[in-house]
């Protein structure tokens, strides 16, 4: 089994769209949504496009305070959705497992086995990232939620893969973020017109979206300084 594992898009259906293509021409056997497709300016388009593909949904953060409308930003993502929309989102999983050929039981989730919002990153104590694996029976836990690709190995703990993040990246370079998960784990970026997709966001009224989105499309947001600010948070700073 290859699977494509496709993380935070949050609602940008140009940076999806480029993906989804991909995916196709990969012929994958089975697509995986962790998480954080809301939260955005194009939520219904993409859930329509990743319904048709066949995805595995899995819920995030972002999907928790959406339908709480827990903010400005959260009530006006909440109003774009229809009732179909709300219904379908709240039932999606915290986690799911697949066994993939070559890598062996692959345990999904948004951020982390026990959260839809802890913070794993490059720079997290191994016995902190243990602690967050403990008790998965799995070789490898794949999750996003900090938006930089990750492939992390902690003693006697499964392997930790972070796909990347397809609409929002902070990779410090432009395209949607993703990654393949078969014989072994392909780390992808995909390009497309960043900048015709930012006017298209910023035209939808999202609260933000210039601000939210302007830097990271156009790759100004390092891994680095991302993984810093996490790790931070963390640490409650």
């Amino acid at each position: 089994m290859r699977v494509a594992a496709l993380y935070d898009i949050h609602g940008n259906l140009p940076a999806l769209e480029v993906v989804l293509a991909e995916v196709a021409r990969e012929k994958v056997d089975a697509i995986v949504v962790g998480g954080d497709v809301l939260w955005g300016p194009l939520q219904p388009e993409c859930l329509g496009l990743l319904r048709a593909a066949g995805a595995l949904f899995l819920a995030g953060n972002c999907e928790r305070d959406v339908l709480g409308a827990v903010d400005e930003s959260s009530r006006w993502c909440r109003d774009q959705l229809t009732t179909h929309d709300v219904r379908f989102v709240s039932a999606w999983p915290d986690t799911l497992e697949l066994e993939i050929e070559g890598l062996g039981r692959a345990h999904f989730c948004h951020a982390t086995p026990r959260s839809v919002d802890e913070n794993l990153t490059c720079l997290t104590a191994d016995d902190d990232v243990a602690a967050a694996l403990f008790g998965v029976d799995a070789e490898i836990v794949v999750c996003g939620h900090t938006h930089v690709q990750l492939d992390r190995r902690v003693p006697d703990s499964p392997r930790l893969v972070n796909a990347g993040s397809v609409g929002l990246p902070y990779q410090g370079q432009t395209g949607a973020f993703w990654a393949i998960l078969g014989a072994a784990v392909e780390f992808r970026r995909t390009p497309y017109e960043v900048e015709s997709a930012f006017a298209l966001l910023s035209e939808t009224g999202f609260p933000g979206a210039a601000d939210i989105f302007g830097e990271s499309l156009r790759g100004r947001i390092s891994a680095e300084s991302a993984t810093a600010f996490f790790e931070s948070k963390r640490h409650g700073s």
